[in-house]
């Protein structure tokens, strides 16, 4: 039975073969695109007490994201990467301003009320589709100086 790659191999075996300085070079691109997706991420998002605000925040490779953090939870983020996330341990709730919640009637404790739910307040993905194709260009850029800087012995 053959075994199916699906190109994942390939491309881990290129980004291995690029070199450390070549890396180290682009990182400062990864971060500024990382700190203008979080700026606008911070002024789409709703300013009730500030909390969500606050728990917007960038990750540099290597660096743990904050626990209960959205999209993904607490994660070690790669080599060669920036994770833009929201929420931490006291906001719980940051997918739920993006998404919105619906209405249901609640069972336990308050066993027949209703919530009422929430309107959707999307704030982090169009942060992230107002940046992403200045973001991409900037990381372009950047590995393109640093792959010329490289092979010319700088």
């Amino acid at each position: 039975m053959a075994k199916i790659d699906s190109g994942l191999g390939r491309l881990q075996k290129r980004l291995s073969a690029i070199p450390k300085k070549v890396k180290a070079d682009v990182q400062p691109a990864l971060l500024k695109g990382a700190e203008d997706m979080v700026a606008d991420m911070k002024r789409l998002a709703p300013r009730d007490d500030g909390d969500l605000i606050e728990s917007i925040t960038s990750t540099a490779a290597g660096h743990k994201t904050p626990a209960h953090s959205q999209p993904g939870g607490s994660a070690v983020v790669p080599d060669n990467a920036v994770a833009v996330t929201a929420g931490n341990t006291k906001v719980r709730y940051a997918h739920l301003v993006e998404y919105g919640s619906r209405s249901h009637v609640n069972g336990g404790l308050f066993a027949g009320t209703t919530r009422p739910g929430t309107e959707a307040s999307p704030y982090f993905w169009p942060g992230y589709r107002l940046n992403r194709k200045k973001v991409a260009a900037r990381i372009k850029r950047a590995v393109g100086k640093a792959v010329k800087g490289h092979n010319s012995g700088n």
